[in-house]
This record gives structure tokens, sequence and C-alpha cells, in this order.
């Protein structure tokens, strides 16, 4: 699906936090790593906008979640996603695809309720994002997520 950017969570040196995350990073080419080179430390619970490289996303939002993925926590996953949509707001981008930030210790549940109740606030008085499209690695991933959003949750 077509999209303005995706959501990629990252330690405070903007490297990926999920495995999965590299395969993208490999596919978003040589500019993109350029692009993600920092020269300090990120504070955790920030997000930063960059170009999304060979990807078919103009953009890439780095949710900067914690130094390493066992630092990660519900508090961090919601700080980021606060930054994150406020850079959105700015960057006027209407559709994010996003995997769920769950990362070390923290669940795919925690994460993903952490992320959605952030996203749903927002949307409520923003117009920018409209739609977050939520990317799991596996079908049981998916049937818990729309389990969780049927309930009320995530």
């Amino acid at each position: 699906m077509p999209v303005d950017a995706v959501v990629r969570p990252a330690n405070t040196r903007l490297e990926p936090l999920l495995p999965a995350l590299r395969h993208l990073d490999r596919a978003a080419g040589p500019k993109f790593l350029e692009q993600i080179r920092v020269r300090h430390e990120l504070g955790v619970g920030s997000a930063v906008v960059t170009g999304g490289g060979d990807l078919p996303a103009e953009f890439v939002v780095h949710l900067v979640l914690g130094s390493a993925a066992d630092t990660v926590t519900t508090d961090s996953v919601r700080r980021a996603a606060e930054a994150a949509m406020f850079q959105c707001a700015q960057w006027q981008l209407a559709t994010l695809a996003s995997p769920v930030p769950a990362a070390g210790n923290l669940s795919t549940e925690a994460a993903a309720d952490a992320l959605v109740e952030v996203v749903q606030a927002h949307m409520r008085r923003a117009s920018h994002p409209t739609t977050l499209l939520l990317v799991t690695t596996s079908a049981a991933e998916a049937e818990s997520l729309n389990a969780r959003i049927g309930e009320g949750r995530a």
C-alpha cells in the first residue's frame, strides 16, 4: 500500500532496534544509510524524520526508543510516538506504516497499546496523520492485534 512514511523503531544512534528492520535499511539503500548517521546520541522518546532513500515511501519517521532493545519501555514508546505525531503534523504526513515497536522485554501487546493510544489521541485533534497501518511479522501477531482492536484496546 502506498504510504507517506514508514515508522522505524531505533536506538539513540538511529540503529534499528528490530532485526527485521535491517532488511528495510538495506532496501532503502546507501543514501538512506548516510542520512541516518548521527554524531551524537539522540534523546530517548524523540522522533526524527529522514528521506526514505530507495523505499517507495518518501519519508522515514524514526522512533528513538532506547539505547538498546532491552531498555525500551512503554513510556519511551509513548514519548517517541508523541514526538512522531508532532513531526507528522509538521511534515503533513497522512499515511504511516509501522511495525509494533516491541523490543527487549516489552511485549507486543504493551507496545501496540502504547503506540495506538497515542496515535488515536493525536488523530482526534490533528489533521495529520490520517491513517496508521500496523505491519506485523506473522499471521498470529496480526490476529492478536485485530482481536485487541476489536476489544477496544490497541
